[in-house]
């Protein structure tokens, strides 16, 4: 007869391949959480400073490749549809700092202009007057 510490039996198997199973919703969360950092951190730089312009890219470009694997790995472990939902969202904010980034790149010296006239502007009326000047700084067919 074996005893219950012995491995011959069958119940220390079980064990492992429930632990197993348990593993890809659980790497699924945390690929998660980080692409929602991700997303978020690149939303939150972009509006520190247009100098931290490459770390939004990075964080974008993560958010970009988080956010593939996350809804890959949702619809074949079929995951709850907050977390469906969650990726889907996440991406489309993605794309569209992604847009903001290149547009950002492509302006660059013109957004750095009007971000340092706008931190010295005291009244709303200089405020207008920076973005009058961004206006005029802008090539004539996005005016």
């Amino acid at each position: 007869m074996n005893s219950p510490t012995d491995s011959g039996g069958g119940e220390p198997d079980r064990h492992p391949r429930g632990q197993a199973a348990k593993e890809p919703p659980r790497l699924t969360h945390t690929l998660f959480r980080l692409f929602i950092v991700a997303v978020l951190g690149s939303f939150f730089v972009f509006q520190l400073d247009v100098a931290y312009l490459w770390l939004t890219a990075l964080l974008t470009v993560a958010g970009i490749a988080l956010g593939i694997v996350v809804l890959v790995r949702a619809v074949k472990d079929k995951e709850s549809r907050l977390v469906l939902f969650g990726t889907i969202s996440g991406l489309v904010v993605t794309a569209v700092m992604l847009l903001v980034v290149l547009a950002s790149t492509l302006f660059f010296n013109q957004i750095r202009d009007y971000q340092q006239c706008v931190r010295h502007a005291l009244t709303q009326q200089a405020t207008s007057a920076c973005r009058t000047q961004l206006e005029n700084s802008m090539p004539t067919q996005l005016r």
